[in-house]
């Protein structure tokens, strides 16, 4: 049974701090081969992968940052990220980094978060050697990994632990979340589904609501969200609930749907995103062009 929770559950869903304001000047464009394994804390967990642009830039590229999903208990940057995604953006002038974080049972999702916070720190730390522009990154997760993204844009402790401010990132998209409001999920989650979410999230009404990002929207949040999803009844209506949660305090928020059911269609929304015939690319690519467009 644990066997088969992991396998729903992976489909259905710190390093040193650094100055938040410290003035990073953009890298010069430059050669530089994808870095792997780069350690942004103490734990083995705590690696992330970068890869530069494949096309040359005029100036130091944005940033965008993966979050994985796998359930809180399982994934990797290395088998969860999806190869569609590094070859589509970084071919279209950004550089791209893929984290990983530790798991729960080894850890609280409240250190996943902090480790995402983490992970941002380091690489804005080492924006010059990596030759990207460290005013210009967006945090993208799928599944858990959205869950993740949106907590750390919209409850500050986490950036602020790290020195930093949710303003240092220009936007966050979110591909097919569905523990946005994490009461609410687990009061409707099915049999397979709820002992994942009684391991991650725990029993105590006040840890889950305060581990739910649509707690946190009274602000400050990130401005602008990209939030997609497929055709699940949960993560269609917690999806819309968290964007109208955040136009009310002034974020900028686009919510669309896809076709896809069930588990099938949340694992295409991650697998296929970046491939030219899926049809969220053309959405995402559009986005992140007038969100990385000069201020």
């Amino acid at each position: 049974m644990r066997a088969i929770g992991w396998v729903v559950a992976g489909l259905f869903l710190a390093g040193p701090p650094v100055l938040a304001r410290q003035q990073v000047e953009p890298a010069a464009p430059a050669a530089v081969a994808p870095k792997r394994n780069l350690a942004y804390g103490t734990a083995p967990e705590q690696k992330l992968d970068y890869y530069p642009p494949t096309v040359l830039t005029r100036s130091a590229p944005p940033l965008i940052v993966f979050v994985h999903g796998g359930g809180w208990e399982h994934g990797s940057k290395d088998n969860a990220t999806g190869d569609a995604k590094i070859r589509h953006f970084t071919g279209k002038g950004y550089a791209f980094a893929t984290i990983d974080y530790r798991l729960v049972p080894g850890a609280t999702v409240e250190q996943q978060a902090q480790d995402v916070a983490s992970a941002l720190a380091w690489l804005v730390a080492h924006a010059r050697d990596l030759h990207f522009d460290p005013g210009r990154m967006v945090l993208m997760g799928h599944s858990a990994g959205a869950h993740l993204a949106a907590l750390v844009a919209t409850d500050p402790r986490y950036m602020h632990a790290q020195d930093l401010m949710l303003d240092q990132l220009r936007g966050v998209v979110l591909l097919d979340g569905a523990a946005y409001d994490v009461p609410a999920q687990m009061a409707e989650a099915g049999r397979f589904m709820r002992p994942i979410y009684t391991e991650a999230f725990g029993t105590d009404p006040a840890r889950q609501r305060a581990l739910s990002p649509i707690a946190h929207t009274k602000g400050p949040n990130v401005l602008s969200f990209l939030i997609l999803h497929v055709q699940r009844e949960d993560g269609t209506r917690q999806s819309e609930a968290l964007a109208k949660a955040l136009r009310v305090e002034g974020s900028e928020v686009a919510v669309q749907g896809f076709e896809g059911r069930g588990l099938r269609g949340h694992v295409a929304m991650n697998r296929q995103l970046g491939e030219a015939d899926y049809p969220a690319t053309a959405v995402v690519d559009r986005w992140l062009s007038a969100t990385f467009a000069p201020r």
